[in-house]
């Protein structure tokens, strides 16, 4: 009798507890996933956002292969800053005007609304003009320095190129300057054309009068970039005006970067083809 007893004591503990066990397991693995993806969709929508760089359009200040951080509450936020860009959403809230200088992502205003990132240059009632090369911003020439000629690939298949490095000043509304780099071609073959092997010409351009709620951008690599300096939509450079209410947000840094002269599949190059002097680099 007594054994009797002791096993059906031992048998119902031990048919009970793998269940409740098992439903509380499952109930924290459900509650743990919950909670990351809310994390993940806030941090993603209000705080940070991941791009990586496809294009040379912003050497030597960012390289293909880098991936950056984007501050999404730099600016506030539109449609645009989240998921699918919703349509019903109107202008931004929490607005902070970006500043001359800073490099921002916004979307495009073209099909298929592609993602770029480059330098805003112009703001709201600007006026900005290309004169053989040089910057000029409500008609007075952006000062820069030359540093020296540069030879660079944009990726491991393409020509190596060389062009002069220049530090550029950009002056900012409150007085201060955004000291950074630009790559510019030793000569410029067509002249005071406005045009250019059917294109705009981007070293010699007409004024651009920047309309209220847009924003002037170019890339810093200048003869390699399609930017706001293209503004006929028939032509393939076409970019225009990048309105408010487009920006995603502010570019902060790098956290990651690599250089893709191996094939993928040869993972014994993956240490060799990180830049380690990128990782974790303020872009300014």
């Amino acid at each position: 009798m007594n054994n009797n007893l002791k096993n059906d004591s031992n048998q119902n503990p031990e048919g009970a507890k793998p269940q409740s066990t098992g439903l509380k397991g499952l109930m924290e693995v459900v509650s743990t996933v919950f909670w990351a993806v809310v994390i993940i969709v806030v941090v993603r929508c209000l705080l940070f956002a991941p791009f990586n760089i496809p294009s040379g359009s912003m050497i030597p200040t960012l390289l293909i292969g880098d991936y950056i951080f984007v501050s999404k509450y730099s600016y506030g936020y539109s449609k645009h800053s989240f998921f699918f860009s919703q349509p019903d959403f109107k202008g931004r809230i929490w607005y902070t005007p970006p500043q001359r200088g800073d490099v921002v992502v916004f979307r495009s205003t073209k099909s298929p609304f592609d993602y770029y990132v480059k330098r805003l240059i112009g703001l709201p009632g600007d006026t900005i003009e290309v004169k053989n090369g040089v910057l000029y911003i409500d008609d007075q020439p952006v000062k820069r320095s030359l540093d020296r000629p540069l030879t660079y690939q944009e990726s491991p298949n393409k020509l190596e190129i060389t062009e002069n490095l220049y530090t550029e000043y950009l002056p900012r509304k409150d007085g201060s300057i955004v000291e950074h780099k630009i790559l510019q071609a030793m000569s410029n073959p067509c002249g005071e054309d406005l045009t250019c092997n059917g294109d705009i010409n981007p070293n010699y351009t007409i004024p651009y009068h920047v309309p209220a709620d847009h924003f002037f951008a170019m890339g810093d690599n200048r003869d390699h970039s399609a930017d706001s300096r293209f503004n006929d939509p028939n032509t393939e450079n076409y970019l225009g005006f990048v309105p408010i209410e487009n920006l995603i947000g502010k570019v902060q840094f790098i956290f990651y970067s690599y250089d893709s002269k191996y094939p993928v599949w040869q993972f014994w190059h993956w240490p060799q083809e990180i830049r380690w002097n990128r990782l974790f680099k303020t872009v300014k």
